[in-house]
């Protein structure tokens, strides 16, 4: 049984005080190589997304979208463009810059180290011209990888405990976690910044919504097992971390 006492000591920094022995040593340090910046996608499988402009944006006041920013659960059937996709994407994980030899990735959100373990997955139900099913973000390339093809609006409701909300919206982001990303560098150190990372990533989403005239309402009650069945994920070295849904409200 899961008890408070271990949950308050993951939630603190307990584990940067105690002075670790080398158990706690890092592959990196051990010369170990660091796994890939992103799942690799054939060339063939890529769809180009338009590149984002900030000439969509409704609201391009930063107060103003701070003060705005809430949770909206009630979304309208309206399609979503191309163009909004692509720009909510660029803000939640788009790449700036790749440092020398792959060794990292500075993106428009904060992350540990520069490690960036998340990777983004779309259930896409109505953006326009984009066929309806289950997509990755390949940031590296600014474009989509179709996962597979279909209406997972039921499952996926179903997969966060009966939210309808979520399967009605015009796009659901899925976040994914690699773990070893972060843990390469930090070891056990890793868990506490992954998650702190997740909220810098949805944060964004939040902001980038609010901009676009869009709603989106951040969700941590799902079954983990059904979400990542859902996304072809194996939930052990990858798997779901955050829900957002967004649409036209």
């Amino acid at each position: 049984m899961y008890t408070r006492e271990e949950g308050r000591y993951f939630i603190s920094n307990r584990l940067w005080d105690e002075e670790l022995d080398d158990s706690y040593s890092s592959d990196q340090r051990n010369g170990k190589p660091q796994p890939p910046l992103e799942k690799p996608v054939p060339e063939s499988d890529l769809i180009t997304l338009p590149h984002y402009s900030k000439a969509i944006l409704v609201d391009k006041d930063i107060t103003s979208l701070i003060l705005n920013r809430k949770s909206r659960r009630l979304f309208s059937d309206e399609e979503i463009a191309p163009e909004a996709l692509s720009y909510i994407l660029w803000a939640t994980q788009g790449i700036k810059k790749i440092m020398p030899n792959n060794y990292a990735t500075l993106r428009t959100v904060p992350s540990a180290g520069a490690r960036h373990p998340f990777e983004t997955y779309l259930y896409v139900r109505r953006v326009t011209g984009i066929a309806q099913g289950i997509y990755r973000y390949v940031s590296s390339k600014h474009s989509l990888c179709l996962v597979e093809t279909g209406d997972y609006s039921t499952s996926l409701s179903e997969a966060c405990f009966d939210q309808d909300f979520v399967g009605k919206s015009a796009v659901t982001f899925v976040w994914s976690v690699i773990p070893y990303r972060t843990e390469w560098r930090y070891n056990l150190n890793s868990y506490k910044p992954i998650l702190l990372d997740a909220g810098h990533v949805c944060q964004n989403l939040y902001l980038a919504c609010e901009a676009l005239g869009l709603g989106t309402c951040a969700i941590g009650a799902y079954s983990n097992s059904k979400v990542n069945s859902i996304f072809q994920l194996d939930g052990t070295e990858e798997f779901a971390i955050y829900i957002s849904p967004v649409g036209r409200y």
